[in-house]
């Protein structure tokens, strides 16, 4: 143990010097013993010191799953023209060429029980408050969401969803969820890359005439427009996309039970063998299996993607 005795008070005349010696002379026996000096701090009582962030809490075996989102979790055109196909489903489905995530997570007839899909064709953010209170009354242990891509996708950019409407619609149905299940996981896919997909697509014949029919007319309008303003409106809506992913990361890094898979999605390759052979736009069977490989991927990681 440690002492450091005052010595008297000098006079008026030494104190600034004797000051200065008896500091030196406490940090030079600190050096030697280990221990600290004590200062002005310690005469006012103990250092308080930072305490460390949470630790986020995950669990890589949840036994209960719910699905929210858009017509990529409904698997729309993945089996029949212009419809849902829920069984094909890369968060939910039942088919075991897909090998959805509840699959792979739960097991198939687990996954029949304890998986279920309030997912909407057509649905943008705007509809996920109410697709969060629905997965949350039934106290799933995981949450998917992918959702983003009709907010970009509409008649003409200046239709987009904007951005501060988007983060505080995702911020709201978190909050719904958290309301009712407070311990829930949520897994959030990133938004596609939408200017990839037209990339792709556009070099099918048939995948051009379904695009007339209006599908994401803001990125597939006129598809071998390659004139400088239709450049552009392609690149309006890929900046909106970024923007989305942006936002879905940050509000679910501020969710100690969410995880953002660091925009596996949005980077992923679909090939014509991953997209629809209906719309050349929306992913396939294989494309669905793909979208759950990712998912399993990053929920089963030991750490969140970066």
């Amino acid at each position: 143990m440690c002492e450091f005795r005052r010595s008297r008070r000098p006079g008026r005349r030494r104190r600034g010097a004797v000051a200065g010696l008896t500091a030196a002379a406490l940090v030079m026996v600190a050096a030697l013993t280990g221990c600290d000096v004590p200062g002005p701090s310690a005469q006012r009582g103990p250092v308080k010191r930072p305490q460390p962030s949470p630790t986020p809490v995950w669990d890589r075996s949840p036994a209960s799953l719910a699905a929210v989102g858009d017509s990529i979790t409904r698997g729309f055109d993945a089996c029949r023209l212009f419809s849902d196909c829920p069984e094909v489903s890369w968060a939910t489905g039942t088919d075991t060429a897909v090998r959805s995530l509840a699959q792979r997570l739960l097991g198939p007839a687990a996954a029949a029980e304890r998986a279920w899909n309030h997912a909407r064709s057509g649905a943008r953010m705007a509809d996920l408050p109410g697709q969060m209170a629905q997965a949350a009354a039934r106290r799933p242990e995981l949450v998917t969401v992918m959702v983003g891509a009709n907010d970009a996708c509409r008649d003409s950019p200046e239709q987009m969803t904007p951005v501060a409407e988007f983060t505080g619609t995702f911020t709201s149905a978190l909050g719904a969820l958290r309301r009712t299940a407070p311990r829930t996981q949520v897994y959030v896919s990133s938004v596609p890359d939408l200017e990839r997909l037209w990339s792709t697509g556009r070099g099918n014949p048939l995948g051009r005439q379904i695009w007339k029919l209006g599908i994401c007319a803001s990125m597939l309008g006129d598809a071998d427009d390659l004139s400088t303003a239709a450049q552009e409106r392609r690149a309006l809506v890929q900046d909106r996309v970024v923007a989305y992913n942006r936002a879905l990361k940050s509000v679910c890094a501020k969710d100690l039970r969410c995880r953002y898979d660091g925009g596996d999605v949005f980077d992923y390759r679909f090939t014509g063998a991953q997209l629809s052979p209906w719309d050349w736009f929306h992913p396939s069977k294989d494309g669905q299996r793909r979208l759950a490989e990712i998912a399993y991927r990053n929920i089963t990681a030991a750490r969140p993607p970066a």
